[in-house]
């Protein structure tokens, strides 16, 4: 029979035990089968031992054939700050220091990037901090629920498609869900141990998170839900309002640094710009990415252990389910989305769906089919040891082939912002840096492309779709209001043409092969990927076209 306690009653389990993480302590007069000294040594390495293996596997994914593609355009951008933060001359011409978002990250990357030109190495920070986010995880499923949801829930994040892909990339989300990770897990020791240091704790912590990606502040509505839905938990308001100073204090490092550099101006419009944004996906957009991103079982997982393991519900999935809800909705309702945007929900989910995978019930026609041998007084039997295992087995592999299929595709004539670095890009911007004379100037289809072309090419960029309209372009790029004017006046030299682009905007590739057809285009370098044809042979792609123009 089980035994139920109150919501009070737990509060007050958590706030007394000093071993949440522990295995139940097993007296020296009770002996266990196979309980020798070499086993209990055993036992002390087990966790350790699994939690390396784990992290191994995810340091390999992510740094599998990192260098097989270059930055795509976000990359380019915060690598470039990066680089002119250190002063590296070849970008400072080309990327200022103060854009859009706060520059934590560009400065924990800017000592790799004092001088040449710098790719991997970014990369390669952003893949360790993604294994300090896998570690992260298993403490918050430990403090919550154990060490082996801890393990689990370290394992699902390590090999998750949606994880390791954006880890693999610059980009500020991945140590953004770092800082976010350690935010919960310091709210969690607060409920736990009712002690106002993590309080305060979990609020600079978040303030880190904010500085990292000022979006993530959606998190506070989180935290706010869960303390709202869950009166137990005790909330002093002076303790609050310590914490809420706690985050503005480490947040304010931003506009503080960037009314010192006389640079106000550049956030504000940056603001102005987000809230007018038109939207660049449908309604469904995330629904069809996100789900099968993270794994369509570890989603069915998370959902089916809320129901099969609803009587020991407690504040604990609350407090998840809130961290989830916050971003899934602003994002949703946002009309700007991006395939990276949801990745603070990957550490409650992957929680969520080891508390049910490690405590999923088995029915009793296995059970008996298996004929185990039960071990008393020692958990589950073997039977439902082996019907658990297995299906982690599944679950786990359903998440390594996608994500070992994502890591090895190094030509794909298509894109998604986010999902990946650019066929092409690296190797156009290069050819351009060999073979052009500097001083000069590439028009490109869009700002993405232009970013690319300036940090590998050196060779000031424009795109063509950029709007004139300040409240319909990211601040951060110069329109090019009269292109034909430009290379009438032999003042434009190259122009490049990209498929993903004209993917996203026909109007504005019909109009750059017209400047191009005008101003005698001629081809001077393709990249190519490999694609199909209709019968379904491997043929080149171009993705990637030059054109050498003049007037």
């Amino acid at each position: 029979m089980s035994v139920t306690r109150s919501s009070v009653e737990e509060m007050e389990h958590d706030r007394c035990a000093a071993t949440v993480v522990l295995p139940p302590v097993v007296p020296s007069s009770v002996s266990r089968p196979g309980d020798t000294g070499q086993g209990r040594g055993r036992r002390r390495w087990a966790t350790p031992s699994a939690l390396t293996a784990i992290a191994a596997l995810a340091l390999s994914l992510r740094v599998w054939q990192l260098d097989a593609l270059g930055f795509n355009s976000d990359e380019a951008v915060y690598a470039g700050q990066a680089a002119s933060l250190a002063g590296n001359p070849n970008y400072t011409p080309f990327f200022p220091v103060f854009r859009a978002h706060p520059m934590l990250f560009q400065t924990l990357l800017s000592p790799f990037f004092r001088a040449g030109e710098v790719d991997v190495a970014g990369r390669v920070v952003v893949a360790v901090l993604g294994v300090a986010t896998v570690l992260a995880v298993h403490l918050l499923g430990a403090r919550l629920y154990g060490r082996r949801v801890g393990l689990v829930a370290a394992l699902l994040v390590a090999v998750m498609p949606y994880h390791v892909i954006v880890t693999r990339q610059v980009l500020l989300d991945g140590p953004m869900v770092l800082f976010a990770t350690l935010t919960l897990y310091c709210l969690v020791r607060f409920v736990q141990g009712q002690q106002a240091l993590w309080y305060v704790a979990a609020g600079g912590m978040l303030g880190l998170t904010m500085l990292t990606k000022e979006t993530s502040v959606v998190l506070a509505g989180g935290v706010y839900a869960f303390l709202a839905l869950t009166p137990t938990v005790r909330r002093p308001v002076r303790l609050s309002l310590l914490a809420v100073a706690a985050m503005a204090a480490v947040f304010a490092t931003h506009p503080v640094s960037q009314a010192m550099a006389g640079r106000t101006q550049t956030g504000k419009s940056y603001l102005v710009w987000q809230l007018f944004r038109r939207p660049n996906h449908s309604m469904g957009f995330y629904l069809e990415t996100v789900p099968p991103a993270m794994g369509l079982l570890v989603v069915a997982a998370a959902a089916g252990g809320l129901w099969w393991l609803r009587r020991r519900r407690s504040w604990r999935e609350t407090l998840l389910l809130s961290w989830i809800a916050a971003p899934v909705l602003f994002f949703q309702l946002w009309p700007v989305k991006g395939f990276q945007y949801l990745l603070p929900a990957v550490a409650p989910v992957a929680v969520l769906a080891a508390r049910a995978l490690t405590g999923m019930p088995v029915p009793a026609r296995i059970r008996r089919l298996l004929r185990p041998v039960d071990r008393v007084g020692v958990g589950p039997s073997r039977a439902v040891r082996t019907v658990r295992t297995a299906v982690l087995a599944v679950v786990v592999l359903s998440l390594l082939v996608p994500s070992w299929h994502a890591v090895n595709r190094a030509d794909n004539a298509t894109f998604l912002a986010g999902s990946g670095g650019v066929p092409g890009g690296r190797e156009a911007g290069r050819w351009l840096a060999r073979n052009t004379p500097q001083g000069s100037v590439v028009l490109t289809l869009g700002p993405s492309m232009a970013n690319i072309i300036q940090y590998y090419g050196h060779r000031r960029s424009y795109g063509l779709s950029v709007s004139p309209n300040p409240l319909r372009r990211n601040p951060s790029y110069e329109p090019l209001p009269n292109p034909d004017w430009w290379l009438r006046h032999n003042d434009l030299h190259y122009v490049v043409w990209d498929s993903f682009s004209a993917g996203r905007s026909a109007f504005f590739s019909d109009r750059l092969m017209v400047l191009i057809r005008r101003y005698h285009g001629r081809v001077v370098h393709t990249e190519f990927v490999d694609g199909t044809d209709s019968t379904g042979a491997r043929v080149p792609v171009p993705v990637i076209i030059i054109y050498e123009v003049r007037p």
